[in-house]
């Protein structure tokens, strides 16, 4: 939803079809962008190291919207696909000399390919079914990051050094924040606008109604093909990310647990909308930070509260889940929406 003041009339299909529909959204988003270029220059490491997160938590989540919000197709196995990002970027850095920024995209076809591969099921699968499907997925690549040491390194894990670009190492929280940076506002750019295409048109109606679709003569299973890779892409450029900013990866780092979060932020942020990623990367991300501080307070009137603390947190994972489901189904960005449109039509209400 995009509001536009009494009187904004479009006079071309280009207008119509602008992002930013009006100068005013448009200087705020890029004043947002300016002021998270400035950010790093007045933070200390423990925040920098939440944007860091947040940033490559963005990106796999816009991936995974693509595929359930905007193609209607659910996947539980997307953290093994963050992984094979991960092990991918790994073995290509440490057995070529390209760069980084390079390894990055390609570690992300690799993933792409995987993910096609496995998407193949789609065909037959639908809903219930095909979520089983991509469980299945993500306990054979479980397997595979274990028992292929070769690749992988087994449960030691693989590691890398330290990247760089242009004679600079990305080997602080302060250097790798432009980097994620970038990468994000690039993906959710190129998002955006797969979206507007005739692939993410295509992508809206298989999900509204697949049946309606192929009597039109689209192709529902290649286009499925087509989202479960470009999901995929999204999930191994995230993977790619989360190893050059820990320079180590290991199997639990892709557990079923990673796949559930991701969900969660989809759901929680809002499906079919690319803000809604945003939204869920950011507070799924924070929730645990937020009760670890409230754990913390409260350990000193309750020391118990500290050994209970990851019980806790997984607790509050469902119960935060099941709230949004009953409380907020479309997820933080109609809240968002509602909100801005209290704002441009008070204090009247119609």
């Amino acid at each position: 939803m995009n509001y536009t003041n009494c009187g904004n009339f479009k006079t071309s299909y280009i207008k119509d079809a602008a992002i930013f529909q009006t100068k005013f959204s448009l200087i705020m988003i890029y004043s947002f962008i300016v002021l998270t270029f400035i950010f790093p220059f007045f933070a200390n490491t423990y925040y920098l190291y939440l944007c860091n997160t947040i940033f490559i938590a963005i990106i796999g989540a816009a991936g995974l919207n693509i595929l359930t919000g905007f193609t209607g197709l659910i996947s539980l196995g997307h953290g093994a696909f963050i992984g094979v990002g991960a092990y991918a970027a790994a073995y290509i850095f440490n057995n070529t000399d390209l760069n980084f920024l390079i390894v990055i995209p390609l570690a992300g076809l690799v993933t792409a390919a995987v993910g096609m591969f496995f998407g193949i099921p789609s065909l037959r699968l639908k809903g219930l079914y095909l979520s089983i499907a991509t469980l299945a997925a993500q306990f054979i690549l479980q397997f595979f990051f274990v028992r292929a040491e070769f690749i992988t390194g087994g449960v030691s894990g693989a590691f890398v050094n330290f990247p760089s670009v242009f004679g600079v190492s990305i080997n602080s929280d302060f250097s790798f924040y432009f980097v994620g940076l970038i990468f994000t506002i690039i993906m959710l750019l190129a998002a955006k606008n797969l979206i507007r295409t005739k692939t993410g048109r295509i992508f809206l109606s298989i999900r509204d109604n697949y049946i309606a679709a192929e009597a039109m003569g689209v192709n529902v299973f290649k286009y499925k093909i087509i989202s479960f890779g470009i999901s995929s892409f999204y999930a191994g450029v995230a993977g790619a990310l989360w190893l050059f900013y820990l320079t180590i990866i290991t199997p639990e780092h892709f557990t079923i647990g990673v796949s559930i979060q991701y969900l969660s932020m989809v759901i929680i942020g809002g499906l079919g909308s690319l803000l809604g990623s945003i939204f869920g990367a950011v507070f799924i991300t924070l929730l645990p930070e937020f009760l670890r501080f409230a754990a913390d307070n409260l350990s000193q009137i309750y020391p118990a509260v500290t050994s209970a603390f990851a019980a806790i947190r997984e607790g509050a994972f469902g119960i935060v889940i099941i709230l949004f489901l009953l409380l907020e189904p479309e997820g933080l960005a109609k809240r968002w929406n509602l909100i801005k449109a209290y704002w441009k039509l008070w204090p009247y209400s119609h």
